[in-house]
Parts: C-alpha cells; sequence; structure tokens
C-alpha cells in the first residue's frame, strides 16, 4: 500500500503542492492542450473547485518550472526550453463589492507587476497602465505575454445586493479586460476563471474571442476529482470507507462529460473521516435563497429544470435567469442534453445529496425567516415519520404554517397558490435527505409528492381550499388509485390529503387512510 501524503487543503499554490508532499491529480495534459490547441479560454466552475490550482499550474508551466512536473504529463510534452513572462491577477481573497475597493486592488496588483518586470509607470489611469504592462514586458523580455486572471467576476458577485453598484463594478472590469483582446500581438495566451459566466453583452463586450470551456464534453474534469482520481492518486485513503456514501453525497458534478467530485468536500471528508457538506457550509448562498424566496421558485421541481443554453449564458448583473444562477454555482449540474431545432437544451439536477439536502435545509429555514426552529421542527418531522405518528405530524404542519410571518405571505405573490404550500411541505421533508418523487406519474395521473422512508410510503396529495375543508386531497388518492404502484408485501402505505385554507394560510384538513400491506405473493 502507498503510504498516505499531505492532503491539499486550502492549498493553491502548484508549486508548494509539488514541493511539499501533498497528493497532486495531475491536471497538466489539460494545460499543455490548452496552450497547444489555442490562445484565449475562459472556464467558469463553482466556488473551491480549484481554480486558482490550474491557474497557477499553467503560470509554472509558462514560466518553466520544469522541476515541478517531473513525472507528470506535461515533463515530457512541454517546450521547455522556452518560458514567457506571466501577468497574473486575482480578485480571490478579500470583498470588492464596490467601485473604489476594486481600483484599489487593481492598482495594487499593477503596482507589484510593473515592480517584478521592472516597468516604469507612465500613465496613472488603470487601463492605460495595464496597456503599457503588457506591450513593455513584451518588449524588455522578447516574449509575449500570458495573461492569467483568477475569479474574474468576483468582484461583481460581491456587490451583486447592490445591482447599480454592480454595474458600475462590471464597467470598471469590462473596461480593464477590453486591453486583452487591444493587444492581440503582444499576448501568448491569455486564461480567465470565474463562477458565474457573464453574457458577452455585458463583462465581455470588449473581449468576445474567449473559447467557453465551459460546457465542453473534453474539459468536464479539468477541475475536480474523478473516480478514477480516487482510486489511484487517492487509493491510500480509500480502505474501510463506504464509497457509495462518498459517492452519493460528494460526486456528480457534470459539464457534458465526465462527472467530477467537489475536491473540497473529499479532501475535508478524508481528513476528518465523517460525511457532512463541507462545499455547502463553506458559503452559504444568502443572495440566492433571497433571490429564490422572491421570485416564487417551485422547490420540488428544481431537479427537474429545463434551460436552453442560450438561458444558461445570458447571466448579467440587470439580468439573472435563476436557472443561470443555480448552474453556475454549483447548485445544479447538468443530468442530459437534447439537441432540438439546432439548440441544446439542457436538463438539470441536484449534483449529489450534499447540495440536495443542504439547499432545501436553507430553504426550509428562509420559509421560516428562523433557522434555529427550523431544525428543531425538521427533528419534530424525523420522530412522527419513524412512528408514523400521524397526529404529531398534523401538528407539526400547522406549527410549521404557523411559524412562517406573516409579511412573508404579503411579500410573495406564490404564496396564495397551492405550489406555495407544496414548496414548504417538499423542503421540510427534502432537508431530512429523504428519498421524495414528485409529481410521481401513475396510471391515473400524477401524486403531488411521494416519501419512501424506513420501508414506508406515504403518498401526499395538497388542495387549497377557501376556508373549510373539502376532503378532496384524500379522495382524489382513492378514486384515482394512487397508491397502487407502491404495493409490496410487508411495505405499510399512508395515503395523507391535506387541504389548506387561503384565508387562515394554514391546514384546514389533514386526513389519513393507511393500507395495510398485501399478503406475499400479491401485489395490486
Amino acid at each position: 500500500m502507498t503510504a498516505k501524503k499531505k492532503l491539499p487543503i486550502g492549498v493553491q499554490s502548484f508549486r508548494e503542492i509539488r514541493e511539499s508532499g501533498y497528493y497532486y491529480v495531475d491536471k497538466s495534459g489539460y494545460a499543455v492542450d490548452l496552450a497547444e490547441q489555442g490562445k484565449y479560454y475562459f472556464l467558469s466552475r463553482p466556488r473551491r473547485f480549484g481554480k486558482s490550482l490550474l491557474v497557477d499550474t499553467l503560470k509554472e508551466l509558462f514560466s518553466g518550472s520544469r522541476e515541478l512536473f517531473a513525472g507528470l504529463y506535461a515533463e515530457d510534452h512541454w517546450d521547455w526550453s522556452v518560458s514567457h513572462p506571466v501577468l497574473l491577477f486575482s480578485f480571490a481573497g478579500g470583498v470588492l463589492g464596490s467601485v473604489k475597493a476594486l481600483e484599489n486592488s487593481l492598482i495594487e496588483q499593477l503596482t507589484y507587476a510593473e515592480e517584478d518586470w521592472e516597468i516604469s509607470m507612465r500613465f496613472p489611469e488603470i487601463r492605460s497602465r495595464f496597456k503599457q504592462l503588457i506591450r513593455q514586458t513584451h518588449e524588455k523580455t522578447g516574449r509575449q505575454v500570458v495573461i492569467l486572471v483568477d475569479e474574474y467576476d468576483k468582484p461583481i458577485l460581491d456587490a451583486i445586493a447592490d445591482r447599480e453598484e454592480a454595474a458600475r463594478v462590471r464597467d470598471v472590469l469590462r473596461d480593464f479586460y477590453s486591453v486583452i483582446k487591444d493587444n492581440d500581438a503582444h499576448i501568448r495566451f491569455a486564461f480567465l476563471t470565474g463562477v458565474s459566466k457573464f453574457s458577452k453583452a455585458g463583462i465581455f463586450s470588449g473581449l468576445n474571442n474567449l473559447r467557453d470551456l465551459s460546457v465542453s464534453p473534453k474539459y468536464s474534469a479539468i477541475c475536480g476529482y474523478t473516480e478514477g482520481d480516487l482510486e489511484t492518486v487517492f487509493a491510500p485513503e480509500l480502505p474501510g470507507l463506504d464509497r457509495t456514501a462518498v459517492r452519493e453525497w460528494y460526486d456528480g458534478y457534470n459539464w457534458l462529460g465526465e462527472s467530477v467530485y467537489n475536491p473540497f468536500d473529499i479532501l475535508l471528508f478524508f481528513a476528518e473521516g465523517t460525511i457532512a457538506p463541507y462545499w455547502f457550509e463553506s458559503g452559504t448562498p444568502t443572495f440566492l435563497i433571497k433571490l429564490m424566496l422572491e421570485r416564487g421558485v417551485f422547490t420540488p421541481s428544481l431537479d427537474q429544470t429545463v434551460a436552453s443554453e442560450m438561458l444558461l449564458s445570458t447571466f448579467d448583473v440587470d439580468s439573472m435567469p435563476l436557472e443561470a444562477l443555480l448552474f453556475q454555482t454549483g447548485y445544479l449540474t447538468i443530468d442530459r442534453v437534447e439537441h432540438m431545432a439546432g439548440a441544446r437544451f439542457f436538463h438539470l439536477r441536484y449534483p449529489n445529496q450534499e447540495v440536495y439536502q443542504s439547499l432545501n435545509v436553507c430553504l426550509a429555514g428562509a420559509f421560516l425567516n428562523d433557522p434555529g426552529r427550523e431544525n428543531q421542527l425538521r427533528l419534530n418531522l424525523l420522530r412522527s415519520l419513524q412512528s408514523a405518528d400521524f397526529a404529531a405530524l398534523e401538528a407539526h404542519f400547522r406549527a410549521l404554517f404557523a411559524a412562517i410571518p406573516a409579511d412573508w405571505h404579503r411579500k410573495n405573490a406564490i404564496a396564495e397558490y397551492e405550489g406555495y404550500y407544496a414548496s414548504v411541505f417538499y423542503s421540510h421533508f427534502a432537508a431530512l435527505g429523504l428519498d421524495i418523487r414528485v409529481e410521481d406519474a401513475t396510471s391515473r395521473g400524477r401524486v403531488d409528492m411521494t416519501v419512501l422512508f424506513e420501508g414506508r410510503v406515504f403518498v401526499f396529495e395538497f388542495k387549497v381550499v377557501e376556508l373549510e375543508p373539502e376532503g378532496r386531497a384524500l379522495e382524489q388518492i382513492l378514486a384515482r388509485r394512487y397508491a397502487d404502484k407502491y404495493l409490496d408485501p410487508g411495505r405499510p402505505i399512508h395515503l395523507i390529503g391535506v387541504e389548506f385554507s387561503r384565508k387562515e394560510r394554514n391546514l384546514c384538513a389533514f386526513e389519513v387512510r393507511s393500507l395495510a400491506p398485501p399478503p406475499a405473493g400479491q401485489n395490486g
């Protein structure tokens, strides 16, 4: 058995990883391929997916640091006799959510680069300084420059809660990046990474010659760890692990090619030995959750989202399709692609159990505007299901809806519709990580929600009535025989009709009919 190495948790320096005995998944083949096949690239990946390490790998490759690539693909596939000056700009550190903060960061980074290459500043304005830096570095070294930008969009995302300021930040960056296109003759290679793929009409209007690798099958695994990486590079960490559980929790991110694990999750899991939502908890999506509630998203259908390629590429300060935001930030990933009338349509899903469960924990808490109370309600729900205590289950949901602030109803249009109540129900069940089937098709119609838990089946139908209970929810389950597809020897089935009073904004009926499991040898 190969000896264990150090886990590179939070280490983004390629040199440190290679010189200090850390595990390293070889991505140098991708770096060589990019350098040989083109010149201008853009890559979008969620946070903490290894983008900064990839950028640093490219920096060392073009700088000619051959000793760091010993034993890697690039060692025998790169011309080490030629190196290039590298200009690296990073916005990963700190909060840059204002024009002033961004300009200070640009001035600081330009100043350090000018000192590194002994360039005398001739112009005070940022755009002109960047242009001068590129041209004079080329002239001084005799080599075209390499430009690397890490987290190119972070200043905009830092300011996104203030749309006007975010637009001003975007304009500063757009002006800065336009310098790259204007200096093509002086540039050997340019690579920009970020979380969001801002539309070319927005931040990239002055730099529209980038090749976007974000959904290229060939580069799906350019960041992240594949199953093969775990079996080879991390083989010393695997004995005794429940590989199925690890795969369900952390694998599943896909950009039309090979699926990958989130590296931040995997490294922390190896370090701690316990499955937990490490990546999700490293950056709670407060803005995203707020936006989802404002727009009245129907949470049960999140992992059945379909979006056109154009929609996923239209993200900008003034236009933020929720589908694009969820996809680009890593809360949804590609399940499959459908080609129709010359266009591509992406079917999206949750990447894994971590995101499915954790996102719904946040949503469930947001409905209440009280995450602490949501935790207690979630525990109560679990106990009610385990004991099949339907009186407690009804009391639980009455308490849940009663806890939702009154002003939430007034501010949210979906609060008047059936989808809202179904969303609250769904998110609280999903927050437990349960196996839930939404709009589950039967021969006689679609079941609103089915929950499979510890050998039991819970079939739910939701109805909104004006005030008084009408009994239509349970009646529909029985009339349309929704339970038939779940009939199985030894498995109890509970049919639950839930009616909500539009006026009272709470349950007005909670009817349960339990079916005994059929005898062995009989099904339906």
